[in-house]
């Protein structure tokens, strides 16, 4: 049976700050992130670079792959909507693999025919994304047909909805589910941001499972999907006390809350703030009679690597590493996923 990856996000100032043991834990690293500008693929040094190097000397099998865009980054559509557009793109992911020796490329548009970041979107965007992806596979496949090309995608039927997945993948080595973030920033309603399921008397079906379920049925095989985890929270204030503060109508949006290192510091069962896990949606979540705050931990990343084994699924991915000070989670995940 093949290896589960372990997928990593880790921000290119953090390249120092990632221990031996979790090196020797990750199947790949995403490093967040290079951008688009004027439909050149760009990257700003960190100056922590020389680390790449340290990374693949302590584990040679882990695969280093850059980045493109993230939230607010644009570029895309522009970038997208012409053949020379997605050659200039193409050629220059191609250049700065070949730069830092890397192992391939990772396109973050989030997201096609949406333009809610502030970026540029159009409705042609749903065919000229796959173009893009068509010309980055064989433009990478003229110097390596080994370089991987993967894309990290919405956790939801939008994302499904606004681009041709069946042939997307085509040329994609796996995709990776954004399931986190899954609400949050756009509601007032107080719920799971990144549950593995969704709770029968939650008004949205939004979860990791539903992400899982639209995007198989929009034609990406099972073994290509990479599940997401996230390594921070999101909170929301001035909540009703009705449920502990779930499933409640709260006076703020959930807006982003402390990373996991803050939570098991100062929050989880501490200063007024009490643990609670729902069954049902196999994710826990914090309350002190105010603030609600919703996130990932180590039995919810349990849930999720065995749902992961049983689907058959490609392995588990996370954003990321340095919301995770204490560096303990990581291990979590390549635990759990090696029990299958």
């Amino acid at each position: 049976m093949n290896r589960k990856k372990v997928i990593g996000y880790v921000g290119r100032n953090d390249l120092d700050i990632v221990t031996q043991k979790d090196i020797k834990a990750l199947d790949v690293i995403n490093i967040a992130f290079a951008n688009i500008k004027n439909d050149v693929v760009t990257y700003e040094e960190s100056g922590k670079e020389e680390h790449l190097k340290t990374i693949k000397e302590i584990n040679p099998n882990c695969k280093i792959v850059l980045s493109i865009g993230g939230w607010g980054s644009g570029g895309f559509s522009e970038a997208a909507s012409t053949d020379e557009g997605r050659k200039k793109v193409a050629n220059s992911a191609l250049e700065l693999v070949k730069k830092y020796n890397l192992d391939g490329i990772d396109l973050d548009w989030e997201y096609p025919c949406i333009g809610i970041a502030g970026i540029g979107a159009s409705p042609d965007d749903k065919e000229n994304f796959t173009l893009l992806l068509k010309e980055i596979r064989q433009t990478l496949d003229t110097y390596n047909k080994d370089l991987l090309l993967t894309i990290a995608a919405g956790g939801d039927s939008y994302y499904t909805r606004c681009t041709n997945m069946k042939e997307a993948q085509k040329y994609l080595d796996y995709v990776q589910l954004m399931t986190y973030d899954l609400r949050g920033g756009f509601t007032v309603a107080t719920g799971h941001h990144t549950s593995l399921y969704s709770n029968r008397a939650d008004l949205s079906p939004v979860c990791a499972d539903f992400a899982v379920k639209c995007f198989k049925e929009a034609g990406v095989p099972e073994e290509k999907l990479i599940l997401g985890v996230a390594f921070y929270s999101r909170m929301w204030k001035q909540v009703p006390k009705d449920n502990n503060g779930l499933m409640q109508m709260a006076g703020t949006t959930g807006g982003y809350g402390p990373d996991f290192s803050q939570l098991k510091k100062e929050y989880i069962d501490k200063n007024g703030f009490v643990r609670y896990w729902d069954d049902e949606a196999k994710a826990p979540y914090l309350f002190n009679g105010d603030t609600f705050i919703s996130y990932d931990d180590e039995e919810s990343i349990k849930a999720k690597a065995e749902y992961v084994n049983k689907n058959n699924l490609g392995g588990l991915m996370y954003w990321e590493y340095c919301l995770d000070k204490d560096f303990t989670l990581t291990g979590v995940l390549r635990d759990e996923l090696d029990k299958d």
